[in-house]
């Protein structure tokens, strides 16, 4: 019966994401695209950040990467090969650097992974004939495509890769990978005891994560049209998923998903109207979750299902007592 229930539930799910598109307008399109990149993104980190427990602010140098390496791609080649570029940059990148800071434990890692951005975006920055500069790049455009026919696309686009990264994480946590990163999240010491070559599965999953973001970056700039540094780079790329997986619940895979959608209702109908929205915000945020609900709002779930079973249990215990009397 349940299963049928979850079934239902997403068959229904499915056919108003398919029809949303086509009977909304333009804002809700675009509000939706936005929800299913910061799905992929809030997902990404969860691979690193949630699975092994790293607390990774890398997912703005990913996404900046994923970004420049389309936008490049994209000059001279069709739109899946510069997705798929982006996400490969990023993953490259991730590869390169990651056996180095990924030795540093605890504070020492997330500050080494918070610079990424800012040096990239430097970098960036400087490398004027093949990144534009600080004046950035332009994407060509389909000239095919009608406004309502591209938002349509990049919708459907968006949400393969939300799907696709949520199923990626579902086979990293069934895979020996998954079991080895759950390790070193409980005892990073006591997984080399058991075998596990920590450093390997911490590359992996930091590989794993870039990927994803990279490809998120990578439809951005195919589909805004244009990137510069700080738009790509932004250190709030870099935060905001940490919001995102710990409003869910860290370390699941349902827990990302809605905390992006709990996020991008805050984001546009609270933040942006009220609040002088900025990474301090975000910062204080991420602190009051990490010492008031750690395990996100998800834990609400599991906390009403012990006190079901508290209850259940005093219930079944009375009625014994009631009986022999």
């Amino acid at each position: 019966m349940r299963r049928a229930l979850l079934l239902g539930g997403l068959a229904v799910l499915a056919l108003a994401l398919a029809a949303l598109p086509f009977m909304s307008g333009n804002y809700l399109v675009r509000l939706a695209t936005i929800a299913f990149m910061y799905v992929v993104l809030a997902s990404s980190w969860n691979i690193i950040g949630g699975l092994a427990g790293y607390p990774s602010f890398a997912s703005a140098a990913f996404f900046g990467l994923g970004a420049y390496g389309s936008a490049i791609v994209r000059a001279h080649a069709a739109l899946p090969l510069a997705w798929c570029a982006g996400a490969l940059t990023a993953s490259l990148f991730a590869l390169l650097i990651g056996p180095a800071i990924l030795r540093l434990r605890g504070h020492y890692f997330a500050v080494a992974s918070l610079v990424l951005a800012p040096v990239l975006r430097e970098l960036v920055n400087g490398a004027t004939d093949l990144t534009g500069g600080g004046m950035g790049l332009t994407l060509p455009g389909s000239t095919a495509l009608s406004v309502d026919a591209t938002a349509r696309l990049y919708y459907a686009v968006m949400l393969a890769a939300a799907v696709g990264t949520v199923l990626f994480t579902i086979l990293i946590l069934s895979s020996r990978l998954g079991w080895a990163l759950r390790c070193i999240e409980q005892n990073e010491d006591a997984s080399t005891v058991l075998g596990v070559n920590t450093l390997t599965a911490k590359v992996a999953a930091f590989v794993a994560s870039a990927a994803p973001a990279g490809l998120a970056g990578a439809i951005y700039a195919t589909w805004i049209g244009y990137i510069d540094p700080t738009d790509v780079f932004d250190d709030l790329l870099s935060v905001k998923p940490i919001v995102m997986a710990f409003l869910g619940g860290v370390g699941t895979i349902a827990g990302p998903v809605f905390g992006a959608a709990i996020f991008v209702a805050l984001e546009e109908l609270v933040w942006r109207n009220v609040l002088n929205f900025h990474a301090g915000i975000l910062g204080i945020i991420i602190v009051c979750l990490l010492v008031f609900i750690p395990g996100g709002l998800g834990s609400f779930r599991h906390a009403a299902a012990r006190v079901r079973a508290l209850a259940s249990k005093q219930t079944n215990g009375t009625a014994r007592v009631r009986s022999a009397a």
